[in-house]
């Protein structure tokens, strides 16, 4: 435990992970984020995770509403590919795959697959545009007709 009263992680003391989910060189953890490995978790390499994070691959929703007569934990595991961009407080749930180079909203709950290079926001997440690397030292997201650089 570490002195936050956390299980120790080599990611950041601030982030409650559990399970051994799988996660890519380079990649950047925020604190006060709950990164569940419990039903199989990948996270790519050059990921940033921001801080409040919560990333999900169970579900205890059937077995509370039935009264504990349906006796199952759901689990599925969440693949999220490399260089991804998760936005502070986002919702990553059980079963998603987000593609290489996505970017998830600040606040965002992903509900279903987030292809690669797509910007997703809003509860539930809906696309919201893409991301342009065709010039790489100047990327671009591109939504609704306009262009920001970031």
């Amino acid at each position: 435990m570490t002195s936050s009263g956390l299980p120790e992680n080599p990611y950041n003391p601030h982030a409650w992970i559990v399970g051994e989910p799988v996660v890519g060189e380079g990649t950047w953890i925020g604190a006060f984020t709950v990164i569940d490995g419990s039903g199989g978790l990948t996270i790519g390499a050059g990921c940033d995770i921001a801080s409040g994070v919560h990333i999900y691959t169970h579900s205890s929703a059937l077995r509370c509403v039935s009264g504990r007569q349906y006796p199952t934990v759901d689990r599925a595991p969440v693949t999220i590919g490399d260089r991804v961009f998760i936005g502070a407080n986002a919702v990553v749930n059980m079963g998603v795959t987000i593609g290489d180079g996505a970017i998830v909203g600040a606040g965002a709950v992903v509900n279903a697959d987030v292809p690669p290079f797509t910007v997703v926001g809003g509860v539930p997440a809906r696309v919201l545009g893409t991301v342009d690397l065709s010039e790489p030292t100047t990327p671009k997201v591109i939504s609704a007709g306009r262009e920001e650089s970031r």
